[in-house]
C-alpha cells in the first residue's frame, strides 16, 4: 500500500471504485478522455466534488480536455493497491459464502479467492465453482494464509461464529476483514474492516419508501423527504 493512502480522506477512498468502474466502462467503449462533469455524471456525483477528490491522487486534468480514461485509472489503481494481486480467503461456505465464491468479479478486479473454509464435515475436502483449492477445514487457516500470503478474509459465518472466526483470522496474518454475518466484530489497531449487513441496508432503505399519510406524523415525514428531494 503506497504510504501516503492515509492521507486521502475516508470519504474520498470510498468514491475512487466507483469512479474507477465508469472510466472501465469508457475504456471499454473506445473513449480515452472524459471531462469531470461527464465522469461525476456517470458517477452520480457532484463535479466540485469529483474533481476535489481527484485531486488528492495529484490529477487535475487538462482544462478543455479533461482527464485521460487510462492514466486516471491508473493513478486510481495504484492508490487503491490494486496494481498487484491481493489473495482472498472466505470464511463459512453457507449460502451467502457459496454465492461469493461463485462470483467470478473478485478475480478479474485483483481480489483471487484462493481458499475457502469450514467446520462442517460434510463440506471439507469438496470442491466449489470459483476456487481451484477443496475446501479446507479452519484448523489448517495459517498454514493456507501462509502459503498463498493472503491479505484479506471474507467472514460469511453463523453471527455466533463472526467473531471468533475474525479473531482466527486476524491471529493468521489477515490484515483486511470484510464481515457479511449480520453482527459487528471487533478487530485490533492495525486492521482493516469492512461490515456488510445487508439486512440493514434494507431497513435504510425502508426510510425512503413512500407510505400511507395514516397519521400527521407520517404527512410530516412525507413533507421531509420530499423537500430533501
Amino acid at each position: 500500500m503506497p504510504p501516503d493512502v492515509q492521507q486521502v480522506p475516508a470519504a474520498t477512498v470510498a468514491r475512487l471504485p466507483l469512479y474507477l468502474r465508469c472510466l472501465e466502462e469508457l475504456e471499454q467503449t473506445k473513449v480515452e478522455t472524459v471531462s469531470s462533469s461527464r465522469l461525476a455524471e456517470l458517477a452520480g456525483v457532484n463535479a466540485a466534488k469529483l474533481r476535489k477528490d481527484l485531486s488528492h491522487l495529484g490529477s487535475y486534468g487538462t482544462r478543455g480536455v479533461g482527464y485521460q480514461v487510462a492514466h486516471l485509472m491508473r493513478s486510481i489503481r495504484f492508490e487503491l493497491g490494486l496494481d498487484e494481486q491481493s489473495p482472498v480467503i472466505v470464511i463459512g461456505l453457507g449460502n451467502l459464502g457459496q454465492a461469493l465464491v461463485n462470483h467470478a468479479g473478485f478475480g478479474d478486479r485483483g481480489f483471487p479467492i484462493v481458499a475457502v473454509f469450514d467446520i462442517d464435515p460434510n463440506k471439507i475436502g469438496r470442491r466449489v465453482e470459483g476456487v481451484d483449492t477443496a475446501v479446507e477445514h479452519l484448523d489448517n487457516l495459517e498454514t493456507v494464509v501462509a502459503a498463498h500470503e493472503a491479505r484479506t478474509a471474507i467472514i460469511t459465518t453463523p453471527v455466533g461464529a463472526a467473531q471468533s472466526a475474525t479473531d482466527r483470522v486476524v491471529a493468521a496474518g489477515i490484515t483486511s476483514v470484510l464481515n457479511f454475518a449480520p453482527t459487528v466484530v471487533q478487530v485490533p489497531e492495525g486492521v482493516a474492516l469492512r461490515q456488510v449487513d445487508l439486512a440493514l441496508e434494507l431497513q435504510i432503505l425502508s426510510y425512503y419508501q413512500p407510505r400511507p399519510e395514516t397519521s400527521p406524523e407520517h404527512g410530516a415525514r412525507d413533507e421531509n423527504l420530499r423537500a430533501a428531494r
